[in-house]
């Protein structure tokens, strides 16, 4: 009889050693249903951003193929491996009944590698009192969480394989996100959405109030926009649509927009069924190229996806901070006096006073809250 999956979510991230994040001084991140992340350019958000898709190199056990990717093992360290010779990371869980701690060590290694000196998964009760601590055994090079046979583990693995990084900002006419996609690359919605067109295809005749409202919300922000026209080609689909004229043309992705490219990949990403979606939406920088009317839009769904599973989104938008509470932002900066970056988060009760006269906004670009250049 097959083991029920526990609900677990993320309930908050220790990172160190890892890019502008010092070894020494860890960055403690808190995560609710929603977080937004806010600080100015080489603040370090990116880096935060990006560790997620290190966590998901390892879950999916090509971490030593992701290092090579990126060019170097010493970009992932603090200052080089002279300065930062190894990362860790704590990544805590709640459930119904325990807290979860997933912890590892990557150290350096010649020639160009981070191998796994160290990975454990520890259970506590929610007095705080450990009740158990699980010895992962991996081959160094790749992580050992998926071998591992203990159902804690499991659900572990399980729910960070679901963690994914979207980053929509290459809208160019040869992006992927402009590009025919095999009908068939469509159960999910991939990270630079690239089978845009047979994930909405997939949508439309497996969910179609979800593609609709991905329709009408496509429609706020461009009038002129009637329905997608996604007719496959064989096994290829491209993302045509057509306007509200009786004129039956049918245009091409190369005849939308930058701004209203990213922003149906948006909607698509944030309207879509729980079904179909990530555990974990982390997000980089979504309001580019936006006008400020689709970013009040863009937070109404961020809001709404927040309810079907994690969001994470770094931004410097002041229109999209304003749509959310103080206590939904951590603010992240750089200690210039020590060279690393360090995460605030926000607590609303403490500005109370400041909020009754100023907006989120106001109070970032009045350097109440911290966060700027």
């Amino acid at each position: 009889m097959a083991t029920e999956k526990r609900n677990i979510k993320i309930k908050g991230i220790t990172i160190q050693g890892y890019k502008s994040i010092s070894l020494n001084h860890p960055l403690h991140l808190e995560l609710g249903n929603k977080a937004i992340l806010l600080g100015a350019n080489g603040a370090g958000k990116s880096n935060i951003i990006s560790f997620f898709k290190l966590l998901e190199a390892m879950t999916k056990e090509y971490l030593q193929m992701y290092i090579a990717q990126n060019g170097s093992n010493q970009i992932f360290l603090y200052y080089g491996a002279k300065i930062t010779p190894k990362l860790a990371a704590t990544i805590c869980f709640e459930a119904e009944e325990i807290e979860i701690k997933y912890s590892f060590w990557l150290a350096f290694a010649v020639p160009n590698k981070l191998i796994i000196s160290s990975e454990s998964v520890e259970t506590y009760n929610k007095m705080g009192e450990k009740l158990n601590i699980t010895e992962i055994n991996s081959d160094f090079y790749e992580s050992g969480l998926g071998k591992c046979k203990d159902a804690i583990c499991q659900d572990i693995k399980a729910l960070l394989e679901k963690c994914k990084v979207y980053q929509f900002s290459d809208s160019s006419q040869v992006a992927p996100i402009r590009q025919t996609a095999p009908v068939e690359s469509a159960h999910y919605l991939q990270s630079d959405a690239g089978n845009l067109a047979s994930f909405l295809y997939y949508l439309k005749n497996n969910y179609r109030f979800y593609y609709n409202r991905i329709v009408s919300y496509t429609e706020s922000i461009m009038p002129q926009f009637k329905d997608f026209y996604l007719e496959p080609d064989r096994s290829y689909i491209s993302l045509k649509w057509i306007d509200k004229s009786a004129n039956d043309y049918v245009f091409s992705p190369a005849q939308l927009s930058d701004g209203t490219i990213r922003y149906i990949a948006l909607a698509t990403l944030l309207l879509q069924p729980k079904e179909t979606m990530p555990s974990v939406i982390i997000i980089d920088e979504p309001e580019l190229g936006l006008h400020p009317y689709a970013i009040d839009q863009l937070a109404y769904m961020i809001q709404e996806a927040s309810l079907k599973a994690q969001v994470i989104v770094a931004t410097q938008s002041p229109t999209l901070i304003d749509n959310f509470k103080l206590d939904d932002i951590t603010v992240i900066e750089r200690d210039e006096d020590n060279q690393y970056t360090v995460a605030n988060k926000m607590d609303e009760g403490h500005f109370s006073e400041w909020l009754q006269e100023y907006s989120v906004s106001e109070l970032w670009a009045k350097n109440v809250i911290g966060g700027r250049p």
